[in-house]
């Protein structure tokens, strides 16, 4: 097998994308943790456009933006396969993880993330519920275990992420619920499901570690994720 390397931040939800498809696909990887304020000459060469995380070098040819490296790899490495293959269900699939990144989903997040308390939170909050809500009435009406049926799909690694980094992230640092489970009892279903699998388990940091992070970034205003 042709070599494998992954640039990333430990804290990217979208750099855990591309890492939990390298470990549902059982495939060997150099992992390189970049310095944010300090970004390697590697990761400047390979990344020269936007100049960020996640970057995928397969054999030397590097690949940059989460969906497109996860697309890569399951194009590359069929095994444990994570678009459908009927071409109705695999554009079903795209248009949704498109939904998370492109919709404004993250954006809502980040909006709570730099939110203060009181109306500025509240208008945060009811966003981020505005998107629980499409995808509540519409993803889950055969009561599926995750968006892919019976095994986990680019879909639900694209939403998995940002919802992770959200619940485990964010939600402390305010002390509110927002995947409430009387509110959205298929989308928190699907959640308490996704992130019992033990190859997603693993790869999400520290709780105590990441909210720490994230109020220090609340005290910059600044971050880095790219997508």
């Amino acid at each position: 097998m042709e070599e494998v390397k992954l640039h990333g931040f430990w804290y990217s939800p979208f750099v855990w994308r591309v890492v939990w498809t390298l470990k549902l696909k059982g495939i060997p990887y150099d992992y390189t943790e970049e310095d944010y304020s300090n970004k390697s000459a590697q990761l400047l060469k390979y990344n020269p456009v936007h100049k960020k995380v996640p970057v995928l070098v397969h054999a030397e040819k590097p690949i940059c933006e989460s969906m497109v490296i996860v697309e890569y790899i399951d194009e590359t490495w069929p095994q444990n396969p994570l678009l459908p293959a009927d071409p109705y269900e695999r554009a079903l699939a795209r248009f949704w993880a498109k939904y998370v990144d492109d919709d404004n989903m993250v954006s809502a997040v980040l909006a709570l993330l730099f939110s203060s308390t009181g109306e500025e939170l509240e208008k945060a909050i009811e966003k981020i519920w505005e998107h629980f809500r499409v995808v509540e009435d519409q993803c889950f009406g055969d009561e599926k275990k995750f968006f892919g049926g019976d095994t986990i799909n680019i879909v639900d690694l694209a939403f998995g992420s940002i919802i992770s980094f959200l619940e485990i992230g964010i939600v402390d640092i305010f002390k509110v619920k927002i995947l409430e489970a009387e509110k959205f009892p298929r989308f928190h279903s699907w959640f308490i499901n996704f992130k019992d699998v033990p190859v997603i388990a693993e790869i999400i940091p520290d709780p105590e570690k990441l909210v720490a992070y994230v109020k220090s970034i609340r005290e910059k205003r600044s971050i880095s994720f790219t997508k």
